[in-house]
């Protein structure tokens, strides 16, 4: 018989990690619909058109899509982002402006697999669509430090730039360009083809021998028109009137060709890789446009799973959530009075376990230690008869005899929970 193994770039998220992701999602949720915003969940692949908006020169949608032809001869794709299915979402149900909405769930792209980074990969984000008010910007910069913060992560910087209008950025683009080029001895084969494709990309080189050059390229702040340059200054006025520290990166262009005016990223100094970026964003007022909807402003940012919480392994902060159950359930009656009871503890709101299989005494009291219940309760053949239950704790390992009719309730007690 064959044996098979998880696909590369892909992996299993056994327990307790899968528990941990999913409190990682309801604590964003919890941040984030306290600013207006709600759930969305949009199709895991749709027409490749809708991903091609992200720009023919990236390197997602040139290398890393997994596209391909369905049984009813549609060319659709694995989503590798989910901000162009929201857009796209928009434009398909014109809903009430401002939308503001979020999502969790995992995207696919085929890059080379390495620590933190996975061809099927989660992330969480936020999209807000209707506005072009700066200070929208900073209501979104801000739920991402505001959830960074209560995951107890402290060592997150957050670098922002402006990318300017259309205008500005094709201005830029021009001038980056004809800069690279009178410099392209001093440039790797690398950076050379990704000159021809996105000059932008350029900057984003990380190889040692290319940063004198790409450290004196122009800077877009000399490009930008008077609008643009005015939301930016407003974007920076309000991050500070939040207490906000930022770090202005001329260099930052994020990896996403929709992205204009602000852009923002956030990097974890306790990650000691190469990759450190932890989540980012920005603006991209012209994609609804670009998927058939009205000319629909746009902000939003993703936050990634993985190498978020591999930022929050090394601050030691956001640990994996309990596992231990509140009551263990022994039985040596047969089953059927731990089947009942353990149902009574979960109807009552406490979580509870047994063993299976009629196991002897001694077994039950070991599995009952390894789960880490703070109590046993235990019905043997004299406890049945006098329609009781030995209480245990397993704390100090006093115990007491209560009737079975109120065992479920003073277990609670003792737990400090109320039960209706």
């Amino acid at each position: 018989m064959p044996s098979f193994q998880t696909t590369p770039g892909t992996r299993d998220i056994l327990p307790p990690d899968a528990a941990r992701w999913r409190a990682f999602v309801e604590k964003f949720a919890s941040v984030v619909s306290l600013a207006g915003f709600q759930h969305i969940v949009v199709p895991m692949f749709e027409d490749l058109g809708v991903f091609q908006r992200l720009g023919d020169a990236t390197d997602v949608v040139t290398k890393e899509m997994y596209d391909f032809i369905d049984k009813g001869g549609r060319h659709v794709a694995l989503r590798p982002e989910q901000t162009a299915g929201v857009c796209r979402s928009f434009a398909q149900h014109r809903p009430t402006a401002p939308w503001k909405v979020w999502y969790g769930g995992p995207n696919f792209r085929y890059e080379r697999a390495q620590h933190g980074r996975y061809r099927q990969f989660d992330q969480v984000g936020v999209e807000a669509l209707g506005s072009d008010d700066p200070l929208l910007d900073v209501e979104v910069i801000a739920l991402a430090v505001d959830f960074f913060h209560d995951l107890g992560l402290r060592n997150v910087v957050l670098n922002i730039n402006s990318l300017g209008d259309s205008g500005d950025r094709s201005r830029y683009v021009d001038a980056l360009a004809q800069y690279f080029q009178s410099h392209i001895e001093k440039l790797s084969p690398e950076s050379v083809a990704t000159l021809q494709r996105n000059p932008l990309r350029v900057l984003d080189s990380k190889r040692e021998n290319e940063q004198s050059v790409v450290s004196q390229a122009p800077s877009i702040s000399g490009y930008l028109s008077d609008e643009a340059a005015s939301h930016f200054a407003q974007v920076k006025q309000g991050l500070d009137a939040l207490g906000i520290t930022y770090v202005v990166n001329e260099r930052l262009v994020r990896g996403l060709d929709y992205y204009c005016r602000t852009t923002f990223e956030f990097q974890s100094t306790a990650l000691e890789s190469a990759q450190t970026a932890v989540g980012g964003g920005g603006r991209y007022d012209g994609l609804v446009e670009d998927l058939g909807g009205p000319a629909t402003p746009g902000i939003g940012f993703a936050i990634g799973l993985d190498r978020t919480l591999l930022a929050c392994d090394a601050e030691n902060v956001f640990a994996h959530p309990s596992t231990q159950a509140d009551v263990f359930v022994i039985d040596t009656t047969g089953g059927m009075q731990a089947l009942q009871l353990c149902q009574q503890f979960r109807n009552a709101g406490l979580s509870s376990e047994r063993t299976y299989g009629a196991r002897a005494m001694k077994a039950q009291m070991k599995a009952a230690d390894k789960s880490g219940a703070s109590f046993a309760v235990i019905i043997g053949t004299d406890e049945l008869s006098q329609g009781v239950a030995t209480v245990k704790s397993m704390v100090d390992g006093n115990q007491e005899e209560i009737s079975l009719e109120s065992v479920v309730r003073h277990v609670a007690t003792q737990l400090g929970k109320v039960i209706s």
